[in-house]
C-alpha cells in the first residue's frame, strides 16, 4: 500500500468508476422492473461468466488458496453492498443513494490505510468530515416529513462495498480474475440458497434482461479495474478514485430519468461528491 502508481492508478481508478457507475444505473433500473433478488443473482452470474472467460483468455494461473479465500469473503461483503444498493436505487432516488454509498465505500479503505500507515494528513481528514456533512444534508428533512427513501440501505451498501474493496485489494499482484470469480461464486451460491429457501422465482422479467446483462458486465469490469488500480498504487487513492462512480450514475439519472433534488439534497450531493477527491489526499 505504500506504492505510488502515478498515472496508472488514476487511469485504472477512473475507468473502474465509469464501469461501476454504468452498472449501478443499469442495476437500479432493472430492480424497478423486476425483483431485486433475480436482478442481483443473474447480474452476478453474467459477471462471473465473463470473468471466467477473461481468465481463460489471459491464461491466468489459479492463485494461492489464501487469495481465493479472501476473494470469497470479499464476495459476501460485496453481496451485502449490492443488495442494499439495488434495493435503495429501486425504492429511492438514484441521485441520493449512489453518492452516500460511494462516500462510505471510499471511507472504509481510507480508514484502513490510515491505521496501517499512520494518521491521515489534513486533506483526507477534511474529506472525511466533508463526507459526513454531505450524508447529514442528504438525510435531513423538516419535522413531520419522511427521511429520504433508501438512505439506510445506501449506508449498508457503502459499508459492504468498502469491506469488499479492503479485502479484494490485498490479493497478490498478478492474480486478478480468479479471486473475483471466487467472490462471484460465493455470492451466487448465497443468492440461490435464499431463493430456494424462500421459494422465490429468480428469473428477471423480460424488460429487465438487457439491463441485468449490462449491470453484470459493468460490475465485473469495474471490479477487475479496481484490483489493478489497487495493485498499481495506494489502496486509499485507488478506492477513492473508483468511488467517483456516482458522477456517472447521477449524470445518467438526470439525463435519462430527469431526476430532480431539493436544494438541501442538491447541496448534500455536491458536498458528498466533493469529499471523494479530498479522501485521496494521501496519509
Amino acid at each position: 500500500m505504500g506504492r505510488d502508481g502515478g498515472g496508472a492508478v488514476v487511469v485504472l481508478g477512473l475507468a473502474s468508476a465509469a464501469a461501476w457507475g454504468i452498472g449501478d444505473f443499469g442495476g437500479g433500473l432493472a430492480a424497478r422492473r423486476s425483483p431485486v433478488l433475480g436482478v442481483t443473482l443473474w447480474s452476478q452470474v453474467v459477471g462471473g461468466a465473463l470473468l471466467i472467460g477473461v481468465a481463460w483468455l489471459r491464461g491466468e494461473a489459479v492463485p494461492p488458496a489464501a487469495d481465493l479465500t479472501r476473494g470469497a469473503v470479499a464476495g459476501l461483503a460485496g453481496l451485502v453492498g449490492l443488495l442494499g444498493l439495488y434495493r435503495a436505487l429501486a425504492i429511492g432516488q438514484i441521485g441520493v443513494a449512489a453518492p452516500v454509498t460511494a462516500v462510505l465505500s471510499a471511507g472504509v479503505p481510507v480508514i484502513a490505510a490510515a491505521l496501517r500507515l499512520g494518521w491521515p494528513s489534513p486533506r483526507p481528514l477534511a474529506g472525511i468530515v466533508l463526507a459526513l456533512a454531505g450524508i447529514w444534508l442528504l438525510a435531513w428533512t423538516p419535522a413531520g416529513q419522511l427521511r429520504p427513501v433508501g438512505l439506510g440501505l445506501a449506508v449498508l451498501a457503502g459499508l459492504g462495498f468498502g469491506g469488499f474493496m479492503l479485502l479484494i485489494a490485498d490479493v497478490q499482484a498478478g492474480g486478478v480474475v480468479w479471486p473475483l470469480v471466487a467472490a462471484r461464486a460465493v455470492s451466487v451460491a448465497v443468492l440461490v440458497g435464499v431463493a430456494v429457501v424462500g421459494g422465490r422465482s429468480t428469473w428477471p422479467e423480460r424488460p429487465a434482461l438487457g439491463l441485468v446483462v449490462l449491470a453484470g458486465a459493468m460490475d465485473a469490469g469495474g471490479n477487475a479495474l479496481f484490483v489493478l488500480a489497487a495493485q498499481a498504487g495506494r489502496l486509499d487513492v485507488a478506492a477513492t478514485l473508483a468511488s467517483l462512480y456516482p458522477v456517472t450514475t447521477v449524470l445518467l439519472a438526470v439525463l435519462v430519468l430527469r431526476e430532480r433534488f431539493s436544494r438541501r439534497q442538491a447541496a448534500g450531493l455536491a458536498v458528498a461528491l466533493g469529499a471523494v477527491p479530498l479522501l485521496a489526499g494521501g496519509s
